[in-house]
């Protein structure tokens, strides 16, 4: 039977049935810990070189650093300028197979003004540093997909940023790069690999490792759903688990090679409307880099970067970062902004490989794997543009043991040449953009909506609409999103509690004024009908998400980490 996409509730009872060791039961070739882009991109590349493959991940899909990150596709010049060219040429290749091959329905080209301030010696310097960039981008071996930079004087500044105190500066250059919902990334990924075999279930915690001798040959695991314990066997564990791999290398006796510090970075989310600007923004403050990136109807602004040893699961914004945050974009803008602005607040945790005392603002942005034991492959490190270099090198790693242990046969990766699900026929649909809003009732900018989140897999979410009409309908409270969405996050795409839905397959939490409040119970209503739960279990599910909004909210009031730590975990994730 042809493997589905679809991340249904039967379909991680069964992928879980298909990897639970019992009797007679073949083991896994590689199972993959961790749910996030690397995860998720390893286990893609495993499944597609003929290995059998499962997932298992803690919580949701994208819950940790993959759902909240700056949401760029891009190079990063700030590593152009700490001479990581290696990182910086890796990186721009991956963007150019993104947008133009893999992934062009979730990617896309976004224009950055870099403000002058300097006369003389300053644009010669940036443009020699963005000739550079282009350059790499050009003669990488897929295309650059996005334009060249070019130079603006101070007046077609004020054209294109009315609201930026263009007097302040003597010009600026523009530049492109991408962008990326990188929730539905890792979605899009998970349902890539499991349409070609992958067994994926979340809410599954690792425990332990099940180990004969030195060899690790497979995990004890916790089903967080129905809190039933589970084996599962395979030939090699791959674990990518980001901020918590010290704690995975502590289970096989702190035995391992790599150290993970995480670095906090914060983004502050405002309407569109705030900012009169046709482009984004990117400007150098004294310990970190601050972008104001367009995001649809709103604007991302961050980030910060500092060290962070509290609470992996939910690292809390002060209003210490929000501050800082606003001062600095304040400084470029006609019209200050305030916390009043602020829609949504969302904090993240870089997974930064550390030997040396630095701080985190400087620390490499490359990955590493190593295998610390027989059976074991861990990657840590890395960013989100570059999961498929990253989940090619693991599952690399993971072929050696496999050659020598199994006598297997393992094929290169093809991952550059395996397009998301959504992509094909994405610009077929595109084009028929005014013909789909004919026939389903829905206006141009609903279609142009759904293409950007699903590409061809629109005519899923139009095929629920003509079957379910009120589908069709805006969610109170967030119009931007139909309730079909909701549906399909909990029949296509993973999604088992309301946070999964308002936090990463929409971003409702961040997107209103409200974080979601008014939505919340309608989703929850949607999402029962779907699942099963009674009105119990869903009055739950929306107070569980009630009390969330508060803690973050006042952890946002707290002035150090410390206390807005300690206001953030009173709200524990639902069980």
């Amino acid at each position: 039977m042809t493997p589905s996409s679809a991340l249904s509730p039967h379909a991680r009872d069964s992928a879980l049935a298909a990897m639970r060791a019992v009797d007679g039961q073949p083991e896994l070739d590689v199972l993959v810990v961790g749910g996030g882009v690397t995860g998720a991109g390893t286990a893609l590349d495993a499944v597609t070189r003929g290995l059998n493959t499962g997932l298992l991940e803690q919580r949701d899909l994208a819950s940790g650093t993959s759902s909240r990150s700056s949401k760029l596709v891009h190079g990063g010049l700030r590593y152009l300028e700490m001479l990581d060219f290696g990182l910086v040429r890796e990186a721009l290749q991956e963007r150019g197979l993104l947008f133009t091959r893999l992934a062009p329905h979730l990617v896309r080209p976004v224009p950055f003004l870099y403000p002058l301030t300097h006369r003389g010696w300053e644009r010669p310097y940036i443009a020699a540093g963005l000739t550079i960039y282009d350059g790499m981008a050009m003669l990488g071996k897929y295309d650059a997909g996005v334009p060249r930079h070019k130079h603006l004087l101070r007046r077609q500044v004020a054209r294109i940023a009315p609201d930026f105190k263009a007097e302040t500066i003597v010009g600026a250059i523009q530049y492109w790069d991408c962008q990326v919902d990188d929730a539905r990334l890792v979605v899009g990924l998970a349902r890539t690999a499991a349409a070609h075999g992958a067994h994926v279930a979340t809410r599954v915690k690792v425990t332990g490792f099940l180990r004969e001798g030195e060899r690790v040959v497979g995990v004890r695991a916790l089903d967080l759903e129905s809190q039933q314990e589970l084996e599962v066997r395979a030939r090699v564990v791959v674990n990518a688990a980001g901020v918590w791999t010290d704690e995975i290398q502590e289970m096989v006796g702190g035995r391992g090679a790599l150290h993970v510090q995480a670095s906090k970075g914060i983004h502050l989310v405002v309407p569109r409307d705030r900012i009169r600007s046709e482009a984004g923004f990117i400007v150098r403050t004294a310990i970190s880099v601050l972008f104001v990136i367009p995001w649809g109807r709103h604007w991302i602004i961050g980030t910060t970067d500092t060290p962070w040893d509290l609470d992996k699961a939910h690292p809390a914004a002060s209003r210490a970062d929000i501050e800082y945050v606003l001062e600095h974009v304040n400084a470029i803008l006609r019209e200050p902004l305030d916390h009043d602005d602020v829609e949504g607040v969302y904090a993240g945790l870089r997974p930064l490989l550390s030997g040396e005392s630095e701080p985190t603002s400087r620390i490499s942005r490359e990955h590493t794997v190593v295998t610390p034991v027989p059976g074991l492959v861990m990657i840590a490190g890395g960013k989100l543009t570059t999961y498929r270099v990253m989940g090619q090198d693991a599952v690399d790693a993971a072929a050696h043991s496999l050659r020598t242990t199994a006598n297997l046969t393992i094929r290169d990766s093809i991952t550059d040449r395996v397009p998301l699900i959504g992509a094909a026929d994405w610009e077929t649909r595109s084009n028929q953009r005014v013909l789909l809003s004919r026939r389903s009732g829905l206006h141009v900018a609903r279609i142009d909506h759904l293409l950007g989140r699903y590409g061809g897999l629109v005519d899923d979410l139009l095929g629920l609409v003509a079957e379910r009409p009120a589908l069709g309908q805006p969610l109170e409270g967030a119009e931007d999103y139909l309730a079909a969405e909701v549906v399909y996050a909990v029949t296509h795409e993973g999604a088992r509690h309301l946070d999964d839905v308002l936090t990463r397959r929409t971003r409702i939490s961040i997107e209103t004024f409200d974080r979601g409040l008014r939505a919340a119970p309608e989703v929850a209503r949607l999402m029962a009908a779907e699942l099963g739960w009674d009105p119990a279990r869903t009055a739950d599910e929306v107070d569980h998400y009630r009390r969330r909004v508060e803690a973050e909210r006042q952890s946002q009031l707290m002035p150090t980490d410390q206390e807005a730590d300690e206001a953030r975990v009173s709200a524990p994730d639902i069980v």
